[in-house]
């Protein structure tokens, strides 16, 4: 079984959480949900998410569905 490494990244002072589930060339683009954005590479592939605000989490559980 082939092992995968996700790559996250929190910015404390920015409160946002980034996750890479794949090191490639690619750029964001907008989800249904204001606070989170998606990576995708020039083919629609999903590489990662990105969350805005991730304090607010503590409040309420976030539910998105990448395309």
């Amino acid at each position: 079984m082939a092992r995968q490494v996700v790559r996250l990244w929190y910015d404390p002072e920015g409160d946002y959480l980034e996750v890479i589930f794949e090191q490639k060339e690619g750029y964001f683009r907008e989800t249904k949900n204001d606070q989170v954005m998606e990576k995708v590479d020039a083919e629609g592939n999903i590489l990662g998410f990105s969350v805005l605000r991730v304090s607010a989490l503590k409040a309420r559980p976030l539910e998105v569905v990448l395309s």
